[in-house]
């Protein structure tokens, strides 16, 4: 079968079967698609673990892991037919620094690690906080790549490095040997203007930041390079293979396949965190978008994601894992191969008592790992709530402060933005949790339509296959997206008790 070029227009039966290599925080997978004029078939071809690794005090990405399971991946989807495209999405902000050979210097450092600990208050005595945000338009966050850049500073690495690429980047050239840095995730590193689209030279010679060690910059949409011979090799795949760059901040891909019909939606990309937010098509860098702590970041076609970031489901997969391996909680809860059943789990959060105890989803005290539900009962405790007694109503108060955290993010960013919204999407991993999807329509006050919860392999497939001429832009995508993928809708509540309890409940819980 004939390889297709990037930007090629495709014929009317051409087939096109694209992978799309989808890591997380948790688990990388390669997802194989077949896509067409009304068709969208996402199967997954491979899922491998992404264990963190601590070594001498520090904890680090296993990316050699990640790479052998990316080739494994890569076997299993194009074991039947030629792949048209490939394309890499990641989480953003962690890099992995290249000598003058291309050699990788270490293992990258996990953006939980707390080596940047106080260097957000050491920008701020070069660079205030304002000053910071007025230029890069970033929220502030503890592990932005900004200030993982100055913690190195001094290091043997960094002295070493010729080259830093975010991991996406890393990855991809591993696969065809060909440097480049791609926009969405470039635009979280706090050393770009959002405006431009291009580098904050300023930000980053105050800093002491040597923008020199990034590769050009690539658009998604872009040519990246072709598979090397060896990996070609190593993957069985036996026809030169094309890796399109895609909109390679998962949460960009994510946003990129939200199902949206008009133009008056907000988002919530829902997973280890809550990504909540409008899309706009041009930054907010306001003083009081700063204080609001709104971000941001680059998407396709020249847009913005304008959001908030909430701790997300993180909450509960950390309470999950200590409840799985903790035989003295005095608790009981339901079990499968030794882990906490969620199914179960959320059944009997679902009839616990609603808002009895709420947190601040976005408080910084929850971002290590470690005793979720001691740090969470803590919490509450401290603002004069009652701790939750039983896994249940812990799972409860997560969702219920979920839900309203994603209540805030978006009454904030449609004043912020001064744009009214009719419908939030919820994407991502979160739109299989019925509970907290309605738990949000609730919230908001609006209808939650949910799904893909695919999103980000989908629009990593979508970039893709708009690269190859199969649709012409980010509104076509979407109209498929509607078309052929399951979508739940929740409704608000009616109740006038229940939207007053929300009310209330907002009230109550002051935000960090």
């Amino acid at each position: 079968m004939p390889i297709v070029s990037p930007h090629a227009k495709a014929g009317p039966r051409s087939p096109h079967r694209f992978a799309a290599i989808d890591l997380g925080a948790s688990s990388g997978r390669v997802m194989l698609a077949r896509t067409g004029p009304d068709t969208l078939d996402l199967q997954e071809a491979h899922r491998f673990p992404n264990r963190p690794v601590r070594a001498a005090g520090t904890l680090h990405w296993d990316v050699l892991s990640l790479y052998a399971g990316i080739l494994d991946g890569l076997r299993a989807a194009g074991s039947a037919a030629p792949l048209t495209s490939i394309g890499m999405d990641g989480w953003a902000v962690d890099y992995g620094l290249l000598d003058a050979d291309g050699a990788l210097l270490g293992n990258p450092v996990h953006y939980r690690d707390p080596r940047t600990e106080g260097f957000a208050a050491r920008a701020g005595t070069t660079v205030p906080a304002a000053e910071l945000y007025a230029a890069t338009g970033i929220q502030h966050a503890p592990f932005n790549t900004l200030y993982q850049l100055m913690a190195a500073q001094g290091s043997a690495q960094l002295a070493a490095a010729q080259h830093l690429l975010l991991i996406p980047d890393l990855l991809t050239y591993w696969l065809t040997g060909e440097l480049g840095t791609e926009l969405t995730n470039a635009s979280t590193t706090q050393l770009m203007d959002p405006g431009t689209g291009d580098w904050s030279q300023e930000v980053a010679t105050r800093l002491g930041i040597d923008l020199g060690l990034f590769s050009p910059l690539r658009q998604p949409g872009d040519p990246a390079g072709h598979l090397l011979p060896q990996v070609l090799h190593d993957t069985g795949l036996n026809t030169p293979t094309p890796v399109t760059t895609v909109a390679s901040h998962d949460t960009a891909s994510a946003v990129a396949a939200v199902p949206a019909t008009t133009e008056n939606f907000a988002y919530i990309c829902t997973g280890t965190w809550s990504l909540a937010g409008l899309e706009l098509t041009a930054p907010i860098r306001t003083e009081e978008s700063r204080e609001a702590n709104f971000t941001n970041e680059l998407g396709i076609e020249g847009t913005v994601r304008y959001l908030r970031n909430i701790m997300g489901l993180w909450l509960l997969q950390e309470c999950l894992r200590t409840w799985a391996t903790d035989t003295d909680t005095g608790t009981s809860i339901p079990t499968t191969t030794g882990a906490p059943d969620l199914e179960s789990l959320l059944h009997d959060a679902a009839t616990a008592p609603a808002l009895r105890s709420l947190v601040d989803a976005a408080d910084p005290a929850f971002l290590s790992p470690g005793d979720m539900p001691h740090r969470i009962a803590q919490a509450c405790r401290a603002t004069g709530q009652p701790a939750p007694g039983t896994p249940a109503e812990t799972t409860r108060c997560i969702l219920d402060s979920l839900a309203l955290a994603h209540r805030r993010a978006i009454e904030d960013a449609q004043r912020l933005a001064d744009r009214a919204v009719d419908v939030v999407h919820i994407v991502g991993g979160g739109a299989r949790n019925a509970l907290l999807c309605q738990l949000t329509a609730d919230a908001c006050g609006l209808p939650v339509v949910a799904g893909p919860a695919e999103a980000a392999a989908l629009g990593n497939v979508l970039v893709q296959a708009r690269a190859h001429g199969l649709m012409r832009d980010r509104h076509e995508m979407r109209a498929l997206l509607a078309r052929t993928q399951h979508l739940t809708r929740y409704e608000p509540t009616s109740d006038p008790a229940r939207r007053a309890a929300w009310d209330e409940a907002a009230r109550r819980v002051p935000a960090s």
